[in-house]
């Protein structure tokens, strides 16, 4: 089916189901919900173009997810539309939340049948998969024929690939791909075989090779595609874009854009004021604590870098004695440090002595979950040896993360240590969610207790 075709009949489902919800509780269409179900068509169009949910060739799980977003935006719209017009009292409540589910299944039961009943479609109407050829070298070309083999919704059979070069050592992370031929071939192998479709999966560095077939194939009439491998760079929240028309490759960009701040904020707003009034009667008594135990102030400040590298100063309950270090050489809290005192030994070994970051977290310094804040000296050391450090700073940092929760944490003795933490820190950046805050908020409550703690 083309997407036209499955665009048209989602719409014609919402529809239906719409007539059917007024028919059922109004009685008869009338012109109010008429200009509802106009609303929703055309809000869905927009909505749905905008979220590709038609462009998109992803797994069932994901396309579900971007479904149940774009549809969920388009009632968000709805909404708005009704608090700008003070229409909203004029329609039915019940109904719009019946709307919404019922809206919402339907198109989800169509997703589902377009994915496994589209095959057995194709194969009754006589019609079967056009061929296609991948040309080029190494892992994303196994990536990419796996992908298309495993995905009748594409409606391509994938010969094989053609090499970019007769000995490309990186032919041996593709070998399990089939060899259909050479580079020299290329124009033979389409018309023996009626190519339709052409993928060149190649670096960045041979656009010009690119180029040269790309004016070949022109003049062949088959659909060409290209795949930059730029996997051998260390992406951090990679993805693809247009603006205006121009297509966009995002190699490195921050997860906190849009509505992703919003919830991230939100997230830390709120659970930040309900940590932090719970803990008022903990914060009474290790104020008293630390007072009695040794001379000097409740509260450590020490510079740190935050998100995009912008310095702030983090809050933590002194659990040092006081002992200014000579400039640019701070020492890192070790097993048995002699600086520590009797309460700040508790307070490191339970990571209580993080709480008062809590003031960061409210400030907007800080979130609940991100990368841990290092030492500015550090920074500068472990930057010139770990290529990919600062993209640490590509989020906000964090009062726990996923490095921590890993185990991660405490002296960096070694450099694999602090490597293991700083790829637990690009891949949590990569994956940020709502639910993977959560998850690592429940974890970090055992986690943070233990033998790194010291």
């Amino acid at each position: 089916m083309s997407t036209t075709f499955q665009m048209a009949l989602d719409v014609v489902a919402v529809l239906g189901i719409g007539y059917s919800l007024v028919q059922m509780r109004v009685g008869e269409l009338t012109p109010k919900y008429a200009v509802l179900m106009f609303l929703v068509s055309a809000i869905q169009l927009i909505v749905y173009d905008q979220h590709g949910i038609y462009r998109k060739h992803t797994n069932t799980t994901r396309k579900a997810w971007s479904l149940i977003q774009a549809w969920t935006i388009v009632f968000a719209v709805l909404a708005v539309l009704g608090f700008i017009t003070e229409s909203s009292e004029a329609y039915s409540r019940h109904l719009l939340g019946e709307f919404y589910v019922f809206g919402l299944a339907a198109q989800l039961l169509l997703l589902l049948f377009y994915r496994f009943a589209r095959p057995r479609l194709h194969l009754a109407a006589g019609s079967t998969p056009s061929n296609a050829l991948i040309v080029g070298s190494g892992p994303l070309v196994k990536h990419v024929y796996e992908k298309i083999s495993t995905n009748p919704w594409l409606g391509l059979n994938v010969l094989g690939c053609v090499p970019e070069a007769n000995n490309d050592v990186r032919g041996q992370d593709s070998a399990s791909v089939p060899a259909v031929g050479t580079l020299d071939e290329l124009i033979e192998l389409i018309d023996r075989h009626d190519i339709a479709t052409v993928y060149f999966v190649t670096p960045l560095d041979n656009v010009a090779a690119l180029g040269k077939h790309y004016h070949t194939l022109l003049d062949h009439h088959v659909a060409i595609h290209w795949i930059p491998d730029i996997f051998a760079l260390p992406l951090i929240n990679h993805s693809v874009k247009e603006i205006a028309g121009v297509p966009v490759l995002t190699l490195s960009e921050t997860p906190l854009v849009g509505r992703r701040l919003i919830v991230k904020a939100i997230e830390d707003y709120v659970l930040g004021v309900a940590i932090l009034v719970v803990c008022l009667p903990l914060f009474f008594f290790i104020t008293i604590s630390i007072k009695l135990d040794s001379p000097g102030p409740i509260f450590f400040r020490q510079e740190r870098l935050g998100w995009n590298g912008k310095p702030f100063r983090i809050w933590k309950f002194r659990s040092m004695v006081v002992n200014a270090p000579a400039e640019g050489k701070i020492q890192q809290a070790s097993r048995n440090d002699a600086r520590v005192t009797r309460v700040g030994r508790w307070l490191r070994r339970t990571s209580i002595d993080e709480l008062p970051q809590l003031f960061n977290v409210l400030s907007g310094e800080m979130s609940l979950v991100g990368p841990r804040p290092h030492a500015v000296e550090h920074d500068e050391e472990y930057s010139r040896k770990i290529s990919t450090y600062f993209a640490r700073h590509n989020i906000k940092p964090g009062m726990s993360g996923l490095a921590q929760v890993r185990g991660f944490r405490g002296e960096t003795d070694h450099i694999e240590k602090m490597i293991q933490r700083v790829e637990s820190d690009i891949e949590y950046i990569n994956d940020w969610s709502l639910w993977l805050d959560l998850t690592i908020l429940l974890r970090t409550t055992t986690a943070l207790i233990g033998k790194n703690a010291y």
